[in-house]
């Protein structure tokens, strides 16, 4: 009965790091998401009165909007990825760090 108590809360303290890490880890995405709109656009209309060259203007403006609707699009795939296989994802992870920690602990 015991046994089973006990591996009861280890699941339920996994569940709870993996949930943290899978939210730690969307925050960071849409953080980069943002700073790259932010960072394309700024950049984007910081040039803009120096192109004269309307050629020149669609191509930039064509070229930043790829990238970021192509980057927005592989984050928001792989947020979507990770939150349907987030247990054997992080789970493993976590594995990992546990084992690390324990090495370090004993040297």
């Amino acid at each position: 009965m015991e046994a089973i108590i006990r591996e009861e809360v280890v699941t339920v303290a996994l569940q709870t790091r993996i949930d943290n890490m899978h939210r730690r880890d969307q925050i960071g995405a849409i953080a980069f998401v943002v700073a790259l709109w932010v960072a394309v656009l700024f950049v984007l209309f910081d040039i803009w009165p120096d192109v004269t060259n309307q050629g020149i203007r669609a191509i930039l403006a064509a070229a930043g909007i790829l990238v970021l609707l192509f980057n927005t699009a592989a984050i928001v795939a792989m947020l979507r990825h990770y939150h349907g296989d987030k247990h054997f994802i992080y789970s493993l992870d976590i594995k990992h760090l546990d084992q690390m920690r324990l090495r370090r602990a004993r040297n």
